[in-house]
């Protein structure tokens, strides 16, 4: 497997997983030369936790069901100076953050997130799609971010990431991280990536119902008092 090592990593790319035996080959496979992946398995009832760890992938157990309860283990046991994430279901190629690192690391940016742009017709379902671009919208009234989308492909510095608090364990993690970051003055970019057709059924926006959750729970971090009025109490 190219790239991944156990020991001490330039960058640590966390990759929540939840039953993506399939897929995993193909994702580590892409992880850069010196990353580490931090394979977070979120109650996996197939091979996905062997898969990883016979792949040379550090693999992590999160019993807590959600998207942000995953995301957040990789984040503390992350070591690396820069931290990246990326989605474990093939839809998206680890090999772009590499940019992105670059860009954090430079300084030209304190957070880079992926703007998914679909490859095929069946990559995003139509209903994602609409939430998603109603939620930047949302985002972009919010804290005046103009962002198109709240992919999970993205990349920072991990104590600045930990400074934020984030609390929400469930769809909403990656929209809080961004609203955080702007509440705190963080440099946001976007960055254009290809958004290839999952392999297996999406947990969260392959069904309606899996999307209004995911809704539900990013509406609510939207409804967060900012983060001055907080301090200021």
């Amino acid at each position: 497997m190219k790239g991944v090592t156990t020991t001490s990593a330039d960058v640590d790319v966390v990759l929540p997983c939840l039953d993506e035996a399939e897929a995993l080959p193909w994702v580590l496979g892409r992880i850069p030369a010196g990353w580490r992946a931090l394979v977070v398995d979120n109650g996996s009832t197939d091979d996905s936790a062997r898969i990883a760890r016979a792949l040379g992938a550090t693999v992590l157990h999160e019993p807590r069901r959600g998207f942000g309860a995953a995301c957040h283990t990789g984040l503390t046991a992350a070591t690396a100076g820069i931290v990246c994430f990326c989605d474990c279901d093939a839809s998206l190629d680890p090999a772009l953050l590499v940019p992105f690192v670059r860009d954090v690391r430079s300084g030209a940016a304190d957070l880079v997130l992926g703007r998914r742009r679909p490859v095929g017709r069946d990559s995003w379902p139509v209903h994602a799609r609409a939430a998603n671009l109603a939620l930047a919208r949302l985002l972009r009234h919010r804290t005046g971010l103009r962002l198109h989308d709240l992919g999970p492909l993205r990349a920072a510095r991990r104590e600045a990431l930990l400074a934020l608090n984030l609390t929400d364990r469930r769809s909403g993690y990656p929209l809080q991280m961004v609203v955080r970051a702007a509440d705190a003055g963080w440099r946001v970019v976007e960055r254009d990536v290809p958004y290839l057709p999952r392999t297996g059924l999406s947990k969260v926006t392959g069904t309606w119902a899996g999307t209004w959750r995911a809704v539900r729970d990013m509406r609510r971090v939207l409804a967060e008092t900012p983060a001055g009025a907080r301090a200021a109490r």
